[in-house]
């Protein structure tokens, strides 16, 4: 009956309730109670993290982020996890994107909490890497529960998925709610900077498809891209969405719409990508393949910093290694082969990343 989408408060989530009339799998009444529940506290939380730190978080700097784009499934992950483990930088963690409204005051407590620790799958449900409260995590969970504008709710709310798929690229989407979600990332990245005064290290696949609203809010950000073979990243996503959504769906989806909405999902972010990658000054920017990234890991983390200018590489490449070293075992999900047909699907709808880099037909 948990979900990881469960941080809301309560008049949020009433909204969202009434957007989707009410309407709840009699399965997944259960996990509707207890978000309801879970609401009722948060926003009294909230109320008083807002007393107690509201003119702090206002009054707090940004130091430029650096952002990881890519489509899920691409590497993200991987390559967020390594760059974090950099001590100059910081990033939200699972529990600071899940309880977004009140982790200044409430994540202390928590880490302690036997029962936490009990409940949290030591690997992610869609792979084998490792998972804990601490560990880093893409702030889209958290803009899904501080403004509930997010596609992720399309996984919530299936049936009102053409609604909340407007919000991966924004297109088309008013102006005020733009705004809405400009002022709650903002907002949590400056809550995230009043803990930690350093550089953020944000991963979140969306962010692919928004570059020019990201540079609108912070336009000294850095952004590092991570593409892999579209074939597979079609495999592995279907496969860990159809994991993601039976944790966090309050309503029975059509699955056989699910081919559909990946192929044209992907292409509506990388149309969006190429329009504006552009717009990144020189110097900002690097991307990088996943493949090169797996074949050797260092050398690539070694250009990534040279480009970007992130520092001395040297002082950070042994705690990489040490996290690599702990990596050997790691086995990676199987997944099935993909249909002649579909194959030319994908490849019809998904031409232009095959050419821009290089995978073959």
């Amino acid at each position: 009956i948990f979900s990881p989408v469960s941080g809301f408060t309560f008049s949020d989530w009433f909204e969202l309730l009434r957007q989707a009339n009410f309407r709840i799998s009699p399965r997944y009444l259960p996990r509707a109670f207890l978000i309801t529940l879970n609401s009722l506290a948060i926003t009294a939380v909230a109320r008083k993290e807002q007393r107690n730190f509201g003119d702090q978080i206002a009054q707090t700097a940004i130091h430029p982020p650096v952002f990881i784009l890519g489509h899920w499934r691409s590497g993200t992950t991987h390559l967020h996890n390594l760059i974090s483990r950099d001590p100059q930088f910081a990033f939200p963690n699972f529990f600071q994107t899940t309880q977004p409204h009140s982790f200044l005051s409430t994540e202390k407590r928590a880490s302690r909490s036997r029962l936490l620790k009990a409940l949290t799958p030591r690997t992610r449900l869609i792979d084998n890497m490792n998972a804990s409260l601490q560990a880093p995590m893409e702030d889209e969970v958290a803009l899904t529960i501080l403004c509930a504008l997010s596609p992720v709710l399309s996984s919530v709310f299936p049936h009102q998925a053409e609604h909340f798929d407007r919000y991966l690229t924004f297109n088309d989407v008013p102006q005020p709610e733009i705004e809405r979600w400009k002022q709650s990332f903002s907002g949590f990245v400056r809550k995230l900077s009043l803990k930690y005064e350093r550089p953020m290290v944000l991963k979140s696949p969306p962010h692919t498809c928004r570059i020019r609203l990201l540079l609108e809010l912070f336009p000294n950000a850095r952004f590092i891209h991570i593409h892999r073979n579209p074939y597979t990243v079609f495999q592995s996503y279907k496969r860990s969405t159809q994991i993601m959504n039976k944790l966090i769906q309050l309503q029975l989806p059509d699955l056989r719409q699910l081919d559909d909405r990946i192929i044209r999902q992907y292409r509506e972010m990388y149309d969006a990508y190429f329009e504006e990658i552009d717009l990144i000054p020189k110097g900002r920017f690097h991307e990088l393949a996943y493949e090169a990234l797996e074949q050797d890991p260092l050398g690539e983390l070694k250009t990534i910093y040279s480009a970007l200018d992130l520092g001395e590489f040297s002082q950070v490449e042994p705690v990489l290694r040490a996290y690599l070293g702990t990596l050997k075992d790691y086995r990676k999900s199987e997944l099935h082969s993909i249909e002649p047909h579909l194959k030319r699907r994908i490849y019809d709808a998904w031409a232009p990343c095959f050419g821009t880099w290089g995978y073959p037909r």
